[in-house]
């Protein structure tokens, strides 16, 4: 399959889908406070999405997952599934929303602090951010995927933090998950992937505490760190322009981190 670079009106239609897709994590962020279970979280999602927004909630039905966004807790890596488990003080959770309107998609994701949470957990919820915004700020023409990585991997570690592998950014664009795939580790294949203008991919860097390997459980969808660490990811949805980068996915009144 071949990176499929996009054309003005589709840019546009991914514009519109990434700003309705940061507006669920602004509908959301009040609602993120202790005693809330995450399913009540899904449904107000799935019905802020359906019948005030018009979108459709892309994560609902895809390959069997049954909920409309996805709840990461604690050690969780990605892809918790929402459920009748309450925040508790002291949590992290990462929410990711992922929307279609209009054929295409727009996905996101960020970290919440639930409450007062112990220093290392908030420290680490600021290092994955600042690994988001580092990946984000190499990406223009001519550049590669391997740029994107480096600097990802390279701040990780200097702030003894570890990447996960097994789980990386995507392609996107009328499919949720299209050429190519966004590794957040240095990898000398990434090499091979220049960037050029009508490229849209999502980077979403997941970062442990601990050490970067994580395990499945067996709801088929849930991925933990094997060593029961915390982890935190962020995560956006960009264009690759003439010149540099356009952020679909920011938040109102958000700016580049760093």
């Amino acid at each position: 399959m071949s990176i499929i670079l996009k054309t003005p009106q589709q840019v546009e239609k991914m514009r519109v889908a990434g700003r309705l897709a940061a507006d669920v994590l602004e509908m959301l962020t009040p609602l993120v406070q202790p005693g809330v279970t995450t399913e009540e979280l899904n449904q107000k999602a799935h019905d802020y999405m359906t019948q005030v927004q018009g979108t459709v909630p892309a994560t609902l039905g895809y390959h069997g997952f049954t909920k409309s966004i996805c709840t990461s807790i604690n050690q969780v890596v990605c892809h918790g599934i929402p459920s009748d488990k309450k925040l508790k003080k002291g949590d992290i959770i990462n929410i990711d929303v992922t929307v279609i309107k209009d054929g295409f998609h727009g996905d996101t994701s960020m970290m919440f602090e639930v409450g007062k949470v112990a220093p290392f957990a908030s420290r680490l919820c600021r290092i994955a951010h600042e690994c988001l915004w580092k990946g984000i700020q190499q990406v223009k023409p001519s550049a590669t995927l391997y740029d994107v990585a480096l600097a990802i991997e390279q701040h990780a570690h200097a702030n003894d933090c570890s990447v996960v592998k097994e789980y990386c950014g995507h392609g996107i664009g009328a499919d949720f998950h299209e050429e190519p795939q966004v590794l957040h580790y240095s990898s000398q294949e990434q090499k091979q992937v220049v960037l050029k203008p009508g490229m849209t991919f999502t980077i979403e860097p997941m970062i442990n505490l601990g050490r970067p390997e994580v395990k499945l459980l067996g709801d088929g969808w849930t991925v933990v760190t094997k060593d029961r660490t915390l982890s935190a990811q962020w995560e956006h949805t960009l264009l690759v322009t003439e010149t540099g980068y356009e952020v679909f996915t920011l938040r109102t009144g958000e700016k580049p981190l760093l």
